[in-house]
C-alpha cells in the first residue's frame, strides 16, 4: 500500500495543496463493495487517505511499452493479459496525516439571509441608486404634465406636438454627443458628465427659471402669431409661449430614459455577473414600483402646502422648489453612491467580476427590416401587438389629460392628483407582477397576451362613453356626487393604471416570451426589425394621429368622438393579432420543450459521480487499445463549469429586465 501513495503519478498532488476534508463517498459501490472486487483503499490507514479518493477499474492491461510511464508498470508486474480490479488514487488536496488544521476546513464564505457579504456590497448600493433614480423619476414626470397642461395659453394639446418636434429630436441630438463624449471621457468622468448637468438644470428650473417666466417668455409674440394662425395651431404656439416649461418636459424625458437606461442598467451591467443579475434584477423591478408608491406620496404632500398659504402667496412655485431640492439632493446621493461603489467594490479583487460580453446586435436598415416584417407573419402579428399598444396609450393619454386639467386647472389641484395617480399606479403594478407569474403558469400565454388589449378596451369604451354620451347620465351619477366630466376623469384614471400595471407585468414578458421558440436567424432579425420599425411607429403614431385630428378639427375635444373609434379598431386588430400569435406560438413552444427534453437526455451520461468538496469518483471505462485509462480530475469539474456554460448562453436575458427602465 505504501508502494501505491509513493509511486508517481497514481498519487498528483496539486503544486499549492489546499486544505479540504476527507469525507466518504456516497455511492453505491463505495458503501457496498462486492467480495469480487474488493476495494484495496479500504485497507489502508485512515491517515494515509486523507484527500484521497478511490476509483475501481476493470481495465485489460497490457504489456508496457517505452512511452509508458516505467514506474508504473512496477505495480502490475505478472499480471499482463489478465482482468482485475485496480484502484487509482487520486489527491483533489492534502492535509496532515493528524488532522492538524482541520478546524479551519469547511470555512464558506460570510454570508447574510443566505447572500454572500460580497454580493451584498454590489445589489444593496445598486437597489438604493435605483431607489432615488426611479423615485425622482416619479416627481418629474408629474411635475412636468402639470407644466405644460395647467400653463396659461396651453393645454393637453400641446404634448403631441412636443413629443414629436422637441423631444425626438433633443433626444437623438443627446445620445449623438453622448456617443463621442464615451469615446473620450472614462467611464467614471462620463456618469458624472451626464448625471451632473440634469442636478444642475432641475435645482436652476425651481429658483431661477421659474420665477423668472414672466421676463423670459415672449407672451406677446406668441398671442400674435396664435391670432395669426388660428386656434388649431394653439399647441405649436405654446411650445414658443412656455419654452422654458418645455425644455423641463425634455430634460424630465431624458433623465427616464438616459439616467435610467443607459447610466444606471449600464452601470449595474458592469460590475454584476450573470448569476447576481438573473437572481436580483427581478427584485429591482419590485423595487421601482415601491419608489412610485413613494414618490407618489411625496408630490401629493408638497402639492397639498397651498393649502396652509395665505393668499396671495404662489403656492406652486413653493411646491416646485420642495420637490426639486428633493430631486437635487437624491441626485448628489445616486453621485456619491456610483463614487463609492468605483472606490470600494470595483476594484475590490476579491469580488466576482461580469465575464459577459455584449451581444452584437445586427443594425438592419428600414428597408431590410421591412423585408423581415413582411416575410414572417409570426414577426407581423409581433411588431402589431408593439405598434397597437404605443398607439393606444397615447390616444387615451393625452384626451384623459386634457380633462384632467378641465376638472383640476390649479397646478396644486392637478399635482395633488397626480401624486394619487402615481401612488395608485405603483401599488396596482407590484400587485400585478406577483400575479402575472401565476396567470402565465396557470392560464398560458394566449389569455396573459390579451389582458392588456382587454383593458384597454373596457375602460376605454368607459372613458369615451362618458364624453360623448355623458348628459343622460347626469342624474345617476349626481346621486353619487359626480358629474360626467368628474367620472370621465376618474376611469380614464383607471384606465392608464391598469394599462400600464398589465403592461409591466404580462405585456412585455409575452413579448419577449414570443422571441423563444423562432430560430436563430429569425430571431435576430425580427427582434431588430421591431425595434427599428416597431417601438419609433408605435411612440410617435399616435402623437401624429392626435396632430392630423387636432389641425383639421380644430380642437382635441372635437376629435374625441374620431379618436375614440381609431382606438377601438386598433384595440381589436391587437386582440386579433394576439389570438393569432397565440395559435403560432403555444405549437412552437411545445416543439421548443421537446427539443429541450431530448438535448437534456443526449447530454446525461452513465456515470456515478459523487462530489464533496473536490473529491470526485466516477467509474471509469477502458479505451479500445485495452490500456489502463486514467482520467484527470480537473477543479472545473468541481466549480459547476457545466452551469456556468449554460449561464454564458443566456447571458444577456436578465441584465434587459425592463420593468425599472420603462417605468
Amino acid at each position: 500500500m505504501e508502494r501505491v501513495i509513493s509511486t508517481r503519478g497514481l498519487l498528483t498532488l496539486p503544486p499549492k495543496p489546499q486544505l479540504r476534508p476527507y469525507l466518504p463517498l456516497h455511492t453505491l459501490r463505495s458503501r457496498f463493495p462486492s467480495a469480487a472486487a474488493p476495494v484495496l483503499c479500504a485497507r489502508a490507514p485512515a491517515s494515509a487517505l486523507h484527500g484521497l479518493s478511490c476509483r475501481e477499474t476493470t481495465p485489460s492491461i497490457a504489456r508496457p511499452t517505452a512511452s509508458r510511464d516505467p514506474e508504473r508498470s512496477l505495480l502490475y508486474a505478472g499480471t499482463w493479459g489478465k482482468q482485475r480490479k485496480v484502484p487509482i488514487f487520486r489527491a483533489g488536496a492534502a492535509i496532515p496525516a493528524d488532522g492538524a488544521g482541520s478546524a479551519e476546513l469547511g470555512e464558506k464564505k460570510p454570508n447574510f439571509l443566505g447572500v454572500e457579504i460580497t454580493t451584498l456590497k454590489k445589489i444593496v448600493p445598486l437597489g438604493i441608486m435605483f431607489f432615488c433614480i426611479l423615485f425622482n423619476y416619479t416627481i418629474l414626470r408629474d411635475t412636468k404634465d402639470v407644466l405644460v397642461v395647467t400653463a396659461k395659453g396651453s393645454s393637453a394639446e400641446i404634448i403631441p406636438f412636443l413629443k414629436t418636434w422637441v423631444n425626438l429630436p433633443m433626444a437623438v441630438g443627446f445620445m449623438l454627443l453622448y456617443t463621442k463624449l464615451s469615446n473620450v471621457l472614462s467611464k467614471e468622468a462620463l456618469f458624472y458628465t451626464v448625471i451632473l448637468p440634469f442636478i444642475a438644470f432641475f435645482g436652476a428650473f425651481a429658483f431661477v427659471l421659474y420665477p423668472l417666466r414672466d421676463a423670459i417668455h415672449p407672451t406677446a409674440l406668441s398671442d400674435k402669431l396664435l391670432a395669426a394662425l388660428g386656434p388649431s395651431f394653439l399647441g405649436p404656439v405654446a411650445i414658443l409661449r412656455i419654452w422654458s416649461f418645455c425644455l423641463f418636459y425634455v430634460m424630465a424625458e431624458l433623465w427616464g430614459s438616459v439616467v435610467i437606461s443607459v447610466l444606471f442598467w449600464g452601470f449595474a451591467n458592469q460590475i454584476t455577473t450573470v448569476e447576481e443579475a438573473k437572481e436580483f434584477y427581478p427584485l429591482f423591478g419590485l423595487g421601482a414600483n415601491i419608489a412610485l408608491i413613494f414618490s407618489g406620496r411625496t408630490v401629493k404632500y408638497f402639492s397639498n402646502l397651498r393649502k396652509n398659504l395665505g393668499p396671495g402667496v404662489d403656492g406652486w412655485a413653493i411646491s416646485l422648489k420642495g420637490m426639486m431640492s428633493i430631486v437635487v439632493l437624491l441626485g448628489f446621493v445616486i453621485c456619491a453612491i456610483y463614487w463609492g461603489v468605483n472606490t470600494f467594490v470595483v476594484n475590490d479583487p476579491s469580488l466576482p467580476r461580469s465575464d459577459r460580453k455584449k451581444k452584437e446586435k445586427p443594425k438592419l436598415g428600414m428597408n431590410e427590416s421591412l423585408k423581415v416584417l413582411l416575410s414572417s407573419r409570426y414577426v407581423r402579428d409581433l411588431a402589431t401587438l408593439v405598434v397597437a399598444y404605443g398607439i393606444s396609450i397615447n390616444l387615451v393619454e393625452v384626451t384623459w389629460k386634457s380633462k384632467l386639467k378641465a376638472q383640476f386647472p390649479s397646478p396644486n389641484e392637478y399635482s395633488s392628483f397626480m401624486g394619487d395617480f402615481s401612488t395608485a399606479t405603483g401599488i396596482a403594478t407590484f400587485t400585478m407582477m406577483l400575479l402575472g407569474r401565476l396567470i402565465l403558469r396557470k392560464f398560458g400565454w394566449g389569455v396573459a397576451a390579451m389582458i392588456t388589449p382587454t383593458v384597454l378596451l373596457l375602460t376605454g369604451v368607459g372613458f369615451f362613453s362618458l364624453l360623448l354620451f355623458g348628459e343622460p347620465l347626469v342624474p345617476l351619477l349626481g346621486s353619487l356626487g359626480m358629474t360626467p366630466l368628474l367620472a370621465a376623469v376618474y376611469v380614464g384614471a383607471l384606465q392608464n393604471i391598469f394599462s400600464k400595471s398589465a403592461k409591466y407585468s404580462l405585456f412585455d414578458p409575452c413579448k419577449e416570451m414570443a422571441y423563444i421558440p423562432l430560430d436563430e436567424e429569425m430571431k435576430v432579425k425580427g427582434k431588430a426589425a421591431i425595434d427599428v420599425v416597431c417601438n419609433p411607429l408605435g411612440k410617435s403614431g399616435g402623437a401624429l394621429i392626435q396632430q392630423f385630428m387636432i389641425l383639421t378639427f380644430g380642437s382635441l375635444a372635437n376629435s374625441t368622438p374620431y379618436l375614440g373609434g381609431i382606438l377601438l379598431v386598433i384595440v381589436l386588430a391587437w386582440l386579433g393579432a394576439a389570438r393569432s400569435l397565440d395559435s403560432q406560438f403555444s405549437p412552437l413552444a411545445k416543439k421548443e420543450l421537446e427539443k429541450e427534453k431530448m438535448r437534456e437526455e443526449k447530454a446525461k451520461e452513465p456515470s456515478i459521480a459523487a462530489d464533496t468538496d473536490g473529491l470526485v469518483a466516477k467509474e471509469v471505462k477502458p479505451r479500445d487499445n485495452d490500456s489502463l485509462h486514467e482520467p484527470i480530475a480537473s477543479e472545473d469539474s468541481t466549480n459547476g463549469s457545466p452551469l456556468k456554460e449554460k449561464l454564458a448562453s443566456e447571458s444577456e436575458s436578465s441584465s434587459e429586465t425592463s420593468t425599472g427602465r420603462s417605468q
